[in-house]
């Protein structure tokens, strides 16, 4: 079986299909076979970030590393059993297609509340939620008194991720490892940013997740999509020294490997 990696919050703009493509591509120069699957079927952001890929790649001569790229296949209604969702159908076919001894398949969900969605997190060994340093996005999260800034309950995601606890569990699958990886911190050290790692980490011990570092507001994820790269493509496409920026980014990029604590996996980039 597949250790599968869901990369899920119903906040657009938090960078997941960024994080998505970084750590696929990471797994995938680290020796892995790696699929991906993109449920976002409207904007299909990591679909077209693998197609620049493709597209740089073939016009430059280069041999990049690529997982492997799977759309939802289309279905027959007629083919569906009683009581079948299309939906569920569409995602485990798109499952099924991956080569037998694929070790990774890592799923990119929208921003937004969906079926797709919500089956893909009940199907996740490692669930990562990128959040941007910001209350708004905390929200989904947990509800907070807005005077004292204490903790009230968990919001709509978590309860989505809990019930998709509960249903592994009579399942008899292994728990969820949830990391949630704080994104767009500011460098300095302002009141909010304190306020936001006291309200997560508070958070964390309460509903039961892992904190780990995300990647800090740089111009070098905006200008990598269009020729789908990475930032650890870059040597490979002549950039020999790295700027400090850059160098900072790829640290980011490798604190993040190693504190998913992915099975099997060694980080040495």
């Amino acid at each position: 079986m597949a250790h599968i990696i869901v990369v899920g919050n119903e906040k657009g703009g938090s960078g997941k299909s960024t994080t998505s493509m970084h750590v696929a591509t990471a797994l995938v120069r680290a020796g892995k076979s790696v699929g991906l699957i993109d449920l976002d079927l409207r904007q299909k952001t990591l679909g077209r970030y693998i197609e620049n890929r493709r597209t740089f790649a073939r016009k430059k001569g280069l041999d990049l590393p690529l997982p492997e790229y799977r759309p939802l296949p289309e279905i027959d209604n007629a083919s569906l059993g009683p009581g079948e969702n299309l939906q569920d159908r569409r995602l485990s076919a798109a499952i099924s297609s991956f080569a037998k001894g694929t070790e990774f398949i890592l799923i990119d969900c929208p921003g937004s509340h969906t079926r797709l969605s919500q089956v893909a997190h009940t199907l996740a060994d490692t669930l990562i939620t990128p959040l941007n340093d910001s209350f708004v996005d905390f929200d989904l999260l947990a509800k907070v008194d807005g005077e004292t800034n204490r903790i009230l309950g968990p919001s709509v995601y978590s309860e989505m991720v809990w019930n998709a606890r509960q249903l592994r569990a009579q399942a008899g699958l292994r728990p969820i490892d949830w990391i949630v990886t704080r994104n767009r911190v500011g460098a300095q050290a302002m009141h909010n940013k304190k306020k936001m790692a006291d309200a997560v980490g508070s958070l964390s011990r309460r509903i039961g997740f892992r904190v780990a570092p995300g990647f800090s507001e740089r111009v070098i994820f905006r200008e990598l999509f269009p020729r789908g790269l990475t930032l650890l493509d870059l040597k490979d496409v002549g950039v020999a020294n790295l700027n400090i920026s850059n160098v900072a980014a790829r640290q980011e990029l490798r604190d993040l490997m190693v504190n998913l604590n992915l099975p099997h996996v060694s980080v040495d980039f």
